[in-house]
């Protein structure tokens, strides 16, 4: 199996050296492409020093087009399976197997690491926990089943959502906009609980004033495209 780690990363210069370790560490054999999101501060100099692909974007394309941006090169590079790892280090590599063995044993096409699925519970900033329970709500009765997770930026691809999310990824918050499509066009998607970090390193750039605008933004999105087209088949 060909791995690929797509790691989206704006501003991320102090946290990318231990995701990268942390990634090598355990999956020494698979390549990692950093996806640097016209940071201004040292993440593609450092993405350099680390010997990892690098995909230096010109300007600051938001994380859709950062993470398409490493999917386009997943696709074109014939991974077998593509891992969306953030570059905050947030994610943990431990974790991974988890993500790569539900895909293999439940024939999904695409696994989301859910921090709801695990006893503790998730802690964040309260306007984020109150959008990410909106969404759950909202997403899951438009699609006929439950999705704990949809912001969950931590997810492993097959070759055909690959192929299918090169070519139709959302742009602006684009997490539970990709469920939405992904369950729309048929693909098979299945939850995994897993456990993530806070960030490492930075400030997150989502404030509770931008949570309400996600939120708002996010319902309006999946509203129109879950009215395009029939539901995925769930994967149970």
């Amino acid at each position: 199996m060909r791995l690929l780690f797509i790691v989206p990363a704006y501003n991320e210069a102090a946290s990318l050296p231990g995701v990268v370790a942390d990634l090598r560490a355990h999956y020494p054999t698979a390549d990692i492409v950093v996806v640097n999101d016209g940071s201004s501060d040292d993440t593609a100099a450092v993405a350099r020093r680390l010997g990892v692909h690098l995909l230096d974007l010109p300007y600051n394309l938001g994380i859709g087009g950062a993470v398409q941006t490493g999917l386009l090169f997943a696709e074109r590079g014939g991974y077998d399976v593509a891992v969306q790892f953030d570059g905050d280090g947030q994610h943990r590599a431990d974790e991974v197997c988890i993500l790569l063995d539900a895909l293999a044993v439940t024939g999904a096409d695409v696994v989301i690491g859910s921090r709801f699925l695990q006893r503790a519970p998730y802690r964040g900033q309260r306007a984020r926990r109150l959008g990410i329970t909106v969404l759950r709500t909202v997403i899951s009765l438009l699609l006929g089943r439950r999705i704990t997770d949809s912001t969950s930026g931590f997810r492993a691809f097959n070759r055909a959502a690959i192929r299918f999310l090169a070519r139709h990824y959302p742009q602006d918050y684009p997490e539970p906009e990709s469920v939405v499509a992904l369950c729309r066009e048929g693909f098979r998607l299945y939850e995994a609980p897993v456990r993530m970090r806070e960030r490492q390193a930075g400030r997150s750039s989502i404030t509770p004033l931008r949570s309400l605008y996600y939120m708002a933004k996010v319902l309006l999105a999946v509203a129109i495209g879950a009215s395009r087209g029939p539901e995925g088949r769930a994967v149970e």
